[in-house]
């Protein structure tokens, strides 16, 4: 992108400009680097090569690349207020080092908000940016994201809740509750995590909605990309953050980029209850995850202070989790200060270093895909596309089945987690995950 204005110069044949990093003075562009010259970039901080842009009455340079630059990115979505004394204007939010404010930088146009970036951090990967060419834009990308998944209200409550409403992702009407009638584990259909607090209900089939699940704007813009995102409902798909099947709601992104619901409610800058400090996205961070102990693209949430990161995979997981070995809830646990561990489902050995789930009282410890299973955020029914298995018929996936038949392909007795053939007259069926 070139800049805005462009000064006349003495000499056509050398481009000025003038830019915003430098009012005061035209910058002259320098084709051919002097070897005697060791200045830094006033944009990025690094050191400076040519070709580049430098004033020639004081000492201030520009690489081309930071110069021509977009000069304004769409405004940053608001972010949670922070007491904590080192998130101030001086840290980058992706990279997490000082900015100095005598250089360039992006910083937001909304009153109280901290974000501040580097100059070169923005422009390491094009989809971090969109250039705003006119003001009109921001106005409408806001106004898109006050737009409500809720189509119609129906009916009013005395509070003035919306007590019965139309939803673009449900077929019939849903309507407000405060608790279950019933002592059932249900989950929400749109994060697929349990109905703990208010939530909406179809009296005609089984689906439910968290009250918050059911306001979210259709489109929204997402730390992760200065782009919209549309919210949309799909019954299968792989969300490209936690790199889980999910049913429910996902946020989808230009391209084929989806983003489940509880990895869209996550901020680049948490407070997460297994570390004592704050962490923050690093889009660069490839080494080993602290809960998990995998490696998992896009980077991960780091730690400014020491060696620590997670990926959203473990910070999504559920704090608390329910267990057919166990009539109480068990707990995600973040550290074990035994040296060798156990799991009480596989009967395995553990990694103490890794997150897994317990139960203090009784003892008992397991690992987190042996509580949750391989798919925990999947619903009940729903179809398997063909590219993820090789059975000539559709296959349905189903948390439990009666009976321990025995499974197509190992001969084994199928338990739970499972994928059967939709076909009556086909008694194809098979764990998932194969022995």
């Amino acid at each position: 992108m070139k800049n805005e204005n462009e000064s006349a110069s003495h000499d056509k044949s050398v481009p000025q400009i003038t830019h915003p990093f430098h009012r005061q003075h035209p910058l002259v562009l320098v084709a051919e680097h002097n070897e005697g010259l060791k200045a830094h970039c006033d944009g990025c901080g690094e050191l400076l090569s040519a070709p580049c842009f430098t004033c020639i009455h004081c000492n201030y340079h520009l690489h081309k690349q930071c110069a021509e630059a977009p000069l304004e990115i769409p405004d940053h979505p608001l972010h949670p207020k922070h007491s904590n004394a080192d998130l101030t204007r001086q840290d980058c939010t992706i990279c997490f080092n000082e900015v100095k404010l005598d250089r360039g930088s992006y910083s937001c146009k909304k009153p109280a908000c901290n974000y501040v970036v580097h100059v070169n951090c923005v422009l390491e990967d094009h989809e971090l940016y969109k250039v705003i060419k006119e003001e009109k834009q921001c106005e409408e990308l806001e106004e898109k994201s006050m737009q409500s998944s809720i189509i119609r209200v129906i009916e009013v409550n005395e509070a003035g809740e919306a007590s019965k409403i139309e939803h673009l992702s449900h077929q019939h009407c849903l309507v407000l509750a405060d608790k279950m009638d019933e002592e059932i584990d249900r989950k929400c259909d749109g994060c697929m995590l349990p109905i703990s607090n208010i939530f909406y209900y179809c009296s005609e089939c089984p689906f439910f909605l968290h009250k918050t699940c059911a306001e979210l704007p259709r489109i929204k813009q997402h730390w992760f990309r200065q782009s919209n995102a549309t919210l949309k409902f799909y019954s299968f798909e792989v969300c490209l953050f936690c790199d889980r099947y999910c049913s429910g709601f996902f946020y989808k992104f230009g391209g084929r980029r989806k983003m489940c619901l509880r990895c869209a409610k996550v901020a680049d800058i948490i407070e997460c209850e297994g570390h004592q400090h704050f962490l923050f996205f690093d889009f660069k961070y490839r080494e080993k995850c602290n809960g998990c102990g995998n490696r998992r693209w896009p980077g991960a949430f780091r730690c400014g202070k020491c060696r620590f990161a997670l990926d959203f995979g473990c910070l999504t997981l559920p704090h608390s989790a329910l267990y057919k070995i166990d009539e109480h809830k068990i707990k995600l646990t973040y550290r074990d200060d035994k040296e060798q561990s156990y799991c009480d489902i596989c009967e395995q050995d553990r990694d103490p270093s890794l997150w897994y789930y317990s139960y203090s009282l009784c003892d008992t410890s397991a690992h987190i895909e042996c509580v949750l299973g391989q798919f925990p955020f999947l619903k009940d029914g729903v179809t398997f596309p063909s590219r993820y298995h090789n059975h000539h018929h559709d296959l349905k996936f189903f948390r439990k089945v009666e009976g321990y038949p025995e499974c197509s392909y190992c001969g084994k007795l199928c338990q739970e987690e499972i994928l059967k053939c939709e076909k009556s007259t086909c008694n194809y069926i098979v764990h998932y995950k194969r022995c």
